[in-house]
């Protein structure tokens, strides 16, 4: 299908632009100044009043399937995403069986190539079973992504070692949910003032950081490509900051609840609960800071859906995670760009450009990449209605919230599989 993209707001280098986009077969044949007319074998969607940006790109999204498919598939995980303006994600690992070798990939990846409406690129896991105690055999795993046993950090420091000399030499990303168990002692909120008023065990923040600081002694030897899933304290942004002071090879990311929310704003509710946990006011203004001096390189929702009967049982007791591809961008535009902490330019490399780089996935929005777009009316607002979620997961902190940014097209490869009419 050849058609024009008129009139919108268009994203590059120097920022914003009025812009027409010419895709053809797929892929973006021309960026040109607003054209009086159209070729008659074109057809014209008009993106007057809207902003048109390279696809977004989460690195970080649990979609559950295979193992697990009463939570989440790929047919409503990826649908979830298109909406939220996503045309490529990173699947994590924590699946039956887990990908910790070529033959449980293959398992995912054909649901993948027959369900996903958008581009998706799975992780094999660093372990076998994701145990932590026997490195997978990752040579063999050539779809996978990246490396990550997300979920449980590595506990035994050799297993690591070997896991990321091997990563190493295949020049791949290791991205590791750091947590050290022996710290958790039961905790399931931020162990701040909230839990304490309320009689809640906490999880203390040195069970995040003190990973990340092992993890980074290892990356000294190994030299792999290292990557630190969702931070949310303010010593990991310390120690990553320092880190690449240092030259050493490492990303990190947050996510959207980490950046606007603290455990000021907990409420008596599973849709509150999520591993890391929300954390102070001080690690959220340290996330904020990260963000504006590029030591936090990019934002991933961590969109981890689960059934309503696993997260209504409060917040001691429910299932660790929240969704967020439907609400991502909107709750960071609303929260941080019009509130001024960042610019929107800003947003768009912690939400497309940056992770597409780090990990090797995703398109630019420039002439001869593929059509992987989405386009949005900033200026047009709605209200957090979990019950329209095309996720299957409903769980969110920001449900009532009335937020900024919607999502009027995702096209991937060139074709529309998201328009809200």
């Amino acid at each position: 299908m050849r058609y024009l993209l008129s009139g919108a707001q268009v994203y590059g280098e120097n920022g914003f632009d009025r812009k027409d986009v010419l895709v053809d077969n797929g892929r973006i044949v021309s960026i040109t100044a607003p054209v009086s007319s159209i070729p008659a074998d074109t057809a014209p969607i008009d993106l007057r009043d809207l902003f048109l940006f390279p696809g977004f790109v989460d690195v970080h999204v649990h979609l559950r399937e295979p193992g697990f498919s009463y939570k989440e598939t790929i047919a409503t995980g990826t649908a979830a995403a298109a909406r939220g303006g996503f045309t490529s994600v990173c699947s994590m690992p924590n699946l039956n069986p887990p990908p910790d070798s070529a033959e449980h990939l293959t398992e995912q990846t054909a649901i993948i190539r027959r369900d996903a409406a958008v581009h998706v690129h799975p992780y094999g896991t660093l372990t076998v079973c994701r145990a932590g105690q026997a490195v997978a055999p990752l040579a063999e795993m050539t779809e996978a992504v990246a490396f990550s046993d997300d979920g449980s950090g590595v506990q035994d420091d050799a297993v690591m070692r070997e896991a990321m000399r091997t990563a190493a030499g295949l020049n791949k990303i290791v991205a590791a949910h750091c947590e050290v168990n022996d710290l958790l002692r039961g905790g399931y909120i931020h162990d701040g003032e909230y839990a304490a008023a309320h009689g809640h065990r906490g999880i203390c923040s040195e069970s995040e950081w003190g990973q990340i600081k092992r993890d980074l002694e290892l990356v000294r030897e190994t030299g792999v490509k290292y990557h630190v899933c969702h931070i949310s304290c303010a010593e990991s942004v310390d120690l990553i900051r320092a880190a690449k002071a240092e030259g050493l090879d490492v990303t990190c990311e947050t996510g959207p609840h980490y950046l606007t929310l603290t455990d000021a704003d907990l409420e008596e509710d599973g849709r509150f609960k999520m591993n890391p946990p929300l954390r102070s006011a001080r690690d959220r203004a340290a996330l904020i800071e990260g963000i504006i001096d590029g030591t936090v390189d990019m934002i991933a929702t961590d969109h981890a859906p689960h059934s309503a009967e696993e997260k209504t049982r409060g917040l001691e007791k429910s299932a660790m995670g929240v969704v967020g591809l439907e609400t991502a961008f909107a709750v960071c535009y609303t929260h941080l760009v019009k509130t001024g902490i960042i610019p929107l330019e800003r947003l768009i490399d912690l939400m497309s450009i940056a992770p597409a780089r780090r990990f090797g996935i995703g398109a630019s929005l420039s002439v001869g990449q593929p059509a992987d777009l989405c386009a949005f009316a900033l200026n047009e607002s709605f209200t957090v209605d979990p019950s329209k979620f095309a996720s299957m997961g409903k769980a969110t902190p920001f449900a009532g919230q009335t937020l900024f940014g919607v999502c009027k097209y995702t096209i991937v490869n060139g074709g529309i599989v998201w328009q809200q009419s």
